[in-house]
């Protein structure tokens, strides 16, 4: 079975954000139909490139909701399948390492020396630790395959 194809919007090419929305759509579902689907997962997919068809909304409007829709397709792709995009995992580890590592090593740091002031120099520590993390877990999906061969930009 075959992903069904984004229609393309005249009224996006004006718009260079909306436009470069779309175009990482486009290549995300090309990727995609590289990949050996299960029926179920196609269906999903198909579903959701089906409501962006049929959206009569324009504008920043129809970027939102496409890339809503990118998500969750994306979410799906991690959790049933473990398919992640380039750099998935670094970028998620980065923000896990600020927040669940550099903090903490923060505030440590911060009442030792008795300035909490200093709480954001474990910040950077903690980011390096997760791009440590996420660029190792990066590299192993791409040895086991499940690494899709398009790099994903949210903020679009």
């Amino acid at each position: 079975m075959e992903i069904k194809h984004l229609r393309h919007r005249e009224d996006l090419v004006n718009n260079p954000k909306l436009n470069q929305a779309q175009i990482q759509f486009v290549e995300l579902i090309k990727e995609l139909n590289n990949k050996n689907l299960p029926d179920k997962t196609v269906e999903i997919i198909n579903k959701h490139i089906e409501d962006l068809n049929s959206s009569l909304i324009s504008g920043n409007g129809f970027k939102r909701q496409l890339i809503k829709k990118q998500t969750q397709i994306v979410k799906l792709l991690e959790k049933e399948h473990k398919l992640v995009s380039k750099n998935y995992y670094r970028n998620l580890w980065m923000i896990l390492g600020m927040s669940a590592i550099g903090l903490p090593i923060g505030v440590a740091f911060g009442v030792s020396i008795g300035n909490m002031g200093l709480l954001a120099i474990g910040l950077p520590i903690g980011m390096v630790i997760g791009l440590a993390l996420g660029s190792g877990m990066d590299k192993k999906a791409l040895k086991e395959g499940r690494q899709l061969n398009i790099e994903l930009k949210n903020g679009i």
